[in-house]
């Protein structure tokens, strides 16, 4: 197996106050602390950043939200690149930009707009093949724009039918770390269940959920670190003994029996081959 060399930085989101229905007053926004490790990650304040607000209703005020906070942490190379439609991803503007960044950022909205407009185009394939292949490059993503790093991504799905079949909607994305599915939002949307429906579905992979201003920088495409406030969950089905999901019609109440669950908070660790836990000792600083 290639051994991947990019780095992959998917941020559970910064929660809404749930009062308001448009996006405008939803903004998302991520804390300085999760911007730092993005940045630094890429390689310091003069990494050249590509902010992709293609998930987004409202791309322009999303655009600069994150020009002002890259901005704050002293970053003076970073760029919005708005993607509309694949014609938009076959510009030679949008290539040449995605061939010269050191850091992706994909905001938060919808991820089936990232998959519609992004997904098999060119600068797909350029994104793909740098970050298997280029040390230090960044693709980091929030909300939907993490979401959208895994392969079977969770398009949709209501909390409120949880555990009942057909309550998950899944949709490809765009494959960068296909051995994951990510949910966001996780804690305070009550994603357990829905996270659990996509898991059953495809018991080989491992489900993340990531709370609020809580992400995870992933290396070698396989060793997970924690950062930011806040908790991941981690979902493996790997030793199932009771799984009836592939039987059930849709709207049925699922069983799901022997599903491993982890909690991790700041600076815990994931190893995605072994399935493996290393948890911050009790002496050691947070990152």
């Amino acid at each position: 197996m290639q051994k991947i060399k990019g780095i992959l930085i998917p941020i559970g989101g910064n929660e809404d106050k749930g009062t308001e229905d448009s996006e405008l007053y939803t903004l998302e926004f991520i804390d300085d602390g999760i911007l730092f490790h993005v940045v630094k990650e890429a390689g310091g304040i003069n990494a050249k950043i590509v902010v992709i607000p293609t998930a987004s209703s409202i791309p322009i005020e999303v655009g600069e939200n994150y020009l002002s906070a890259f901005a704050k942490l002293g970053c003076t190379n970073v760029h919005v690149l708005d993607i509309r439609s694949k014609e938009d991803s076959e510009k030679k503007s949008s290539i040449d930009l995605i061939k010269s960044a050191n850091c992706i950022m994909f905001s938060g909205g919808n991820q089936s707009k990232i998959t519609q407009h992004i997904g098999t185009t060119t600068i797909h394939d350029i994104m793909i093949d740098r970050y298997k292949n280029e040390a230090g490059f960044v693709i980091a993503g929030t909300s939907a724009g993490a979401m959208a790093m895994t392969n079977e991504m969770i398009a949709g799905g209501s909390p409120k039918e949880a555990f009942i079949k057909g309550a998950v909607a899944m949709y490809t994305g765009l494959g960068l770390i296909p051995e994951l599915i990510i949910d966001t939002h996780f804690i305070r949307r009550g994603r357990f269940g829905r996270q659990s429906e996509a898991v059953a579905k495809f018991p080989k992979l491992i489900g993340i959920g990531l709370a609020e201003d809580t992400g995870m920088i992933i290396k070698n495409g396989n060793d997970c670190t924690v950062i930011g406030s806040g908790m991941a969950i981690v979902f493996d089905g790997s030793k199932l003994t009771h799984n009836n999901e592939k039987l059930l019609e849709e709207g049925t109440p699922m069983t799901i029996a022997n599903m491993t669950v982890h909690v991790l908070s700041n600076s815990d660790q994931y190893d995605i081959k072994n399935r493996k836990v290393t948890v911050l000792p009790i002496e050691a600083p947070f990152i």
